[in-house]
């Protein structure tokens, strides 16, 4: 858009620092898109404001602007170092608790995570989606019901976790069999799932970036608990995005993302059953958990 010098949007007053945000604010055109127009005047007053409060020298923003050229050239198809750096100052989480109003009852999300992979294969239930054998077996139950406990038949349950050692298998091509501890469940009539997979173990976020650098100089660990990653949907229902926590994580408490919700520590626990372990084709004894996802419809979220 050309904007004629003599015209009203081209006018204001000069810039001053008692009155920068709004001498910005103004050269907004009036056409502009209504919604942006609301974001960029608090994104511009809010950002004002900092400055103004923190006051850097010209040596400390020089550093600032550096620290976000690196952040972008270090991204890639793989690896969104600015998505890092939302999910570690407790961004990603908020506005996904903007996002995720529910009703009590219904189940918690949290952040999804930068190693989800679309169309991971299907399964029926029981299959095993370790593919390497790899790691301390591990027997996954579950439902998924609506608010009033009924069962919903047919819901999908995308699941993704790292292994033994805290890596996912995009993490370790070549290492790890592609898809290795990623599948996808549907539930049967009673809203029933179940499936084999292995202990989840913590990891680091990538922290040879950037993030982690000043994760470094923010005396901040990177480590994210021990968790298996969902994304439960169902026609008539909204989709959620979730976790499940091990309940005797040493960083349950320190997340570096945020992530933890005191709903989503679920009871893993040891079964010493010889006869359902050689069933299951696990050692004995194995771990297991049951997790139960409650969903709500598109009315319930507005309502909530």
């Amino acid at each position: 858009m050309t904007i004629d010098p003599r015209s009203h949007e081209a006018e204001s007053a000069y810039f001053s620092e008692d009155d920068s945000a709004e001498v910005v604010i103004a050269r907004i055109a009036s056409d502009t898109d209504p919604r942006l127009r609301e974001i960029m005047d608090a994104a511009i007053r809010h950002l004002h404001a900092f400055v103004k409060e923190v006051e850097p020298t010209q040596g400390e923003w020089g550093r600032a602007i550096t620290f976000l050229t690196e952040t972008g050239q270090i991204s890639n198809d793989w690896r969104q170092e600015y998505i890092l750096l939302s999910d570690i100052l407790g961004v990603s989480m908020l506005v996904d608790a903007i996002n995720n109003r529910k009703p009590s009852g219904a189940t918690e999300t949290t952040v999804l995570g930068p190693f989800h992979v679309a169309d991971a294969p299907r399964y029926d239930s029981g299959a095993n989606i370790c593919l390497d054998g790899k790691g301390e077996p591990l027997l996954v139950t579950g439902r998924v019901t609506d608010t009033e406990g009924q069962p919903i038949a047919g819901a999908l349950l995308d699941v993704w976790q790292a292994n033994e050692d805290g890596f996912y298998d995009v993490q370790q091509k070549g290492v790890q069999p592609e898809m290795n501890l990623r599948g996808i469940f549907t539930t049967d009539a009673d809203g029933r799932y179940w499936f084999k997979s292995v202990r989840p173990k913590y990891y680091p976020i990538p922290d040879d970036g950037p993030v982690g650098k000043l994760l470094g100089q923010m005396g901040r660990h990177p480590y994210r608990p021990a968790h298996i990653h969902f994304i439960v949907g169902a026609a008539g229902f909204e989709p959620i995005t979730t976790h499940i926590f091990t309940p005797d994580c040493p960083y349950l408490n320190s997340d570096a993302v945020f992530g933890v919700k005191q709903d989503l520590i679920a009871d893993f626990h040891a079964v010493d059953d010889p006869a359902r372990a050689s069933q299951l084709g696990f050692s004995n004894p194995f771990e297991a958990v049951t997790c139960d996802f409650v969903l709500v419809t598109p009315q319930q979220k507005l309502d909530a």
